[in-house]
C-alpha cells in the first residue's frame, strides 16, 4: 500500500514561511498520522484525528485510491472590557493512500473512537487472484 502526499504550496508549507505564527496567507491543510499494518486477511490503518466528530470526517474510494478527510468548524466568542472578538476556526485534513490490487474495494470496515479512526481494508483470496495472465500479440 502506498501513500499520496498532496500539497497546494509544498515551500510555503515551511515555518520558516510562516512570518505571523498562524499561517493566515495560505491555508494549510494537516495530514493526520498513521498507523498501517498488514495480516494474512487484511491491511489495518489506525490514523491519529483528534477534534472531530464522525459526521465530519469522510472516507471514499475512487480509481484504487482510499481517501481519508474532515472538515470541522467552530466560533468563540471572548468579550473584554468593551472589545467583543469573534474568533473562527475551520480545521480540515486529507490523507490518501493508493489501495494494492489483492484488496476488496467494497469491504472495507471503519471505525471512530478517542479521534483514532480505524480502517480495515480485507485483501482477496489467494483463489480470486489471478496467476498468470496471457498477452495476445497484435
Amino acid at each position: 500500500m502506498s501513500l499520496v502526499k498532496r500539497s497546494s504550496y509544498p515551500f510555503f508549507n515551511d515555518d520558516l514561511f510562516d512570518f505571523f505564527g498562524n499561517d493566515r496567507f495560505f491555508k494549510k491543510e494537516n495530514v493526520p498520522a498513521v498507523n498501517i499494518k498488514e495480516t494474512e486477511n487484511s491491511f489495518e490503518i489506525e490514523a491519529k484525528i483528534p477534534g472531530f466528530k464522525k459526521e465530519e470526517i469522510k472516507i471514499e474510494i475512487e480509481q484504487g485510491v482510499l481517501q481519508i478527510s474532515g472538515e470541522s468548524s467552530s466560533e468563540k466568542e471572548t468579550k473584554e472590557d468593551k472589545y467583543t472578538r469573534k474568533e473562527f476556526t475551520k480545521n480540515s485534513f486529507s490523507r490518501s493512500f493508493q489501495l494494492p490490487e489483492n484488496t476488496l474495494e467494497e469491504d472495507i470496515k471503519a471505525n471512530y473512537v478517542d479521534g483514532i479512526l480505524k480502517l480495515s481494508v480485507n485483501k482477496k483470496s489467494q483463489k480470486e487472484l489471478p496467476l498468470k495472465k496471457q498477452i495476445s500479440i497484435q
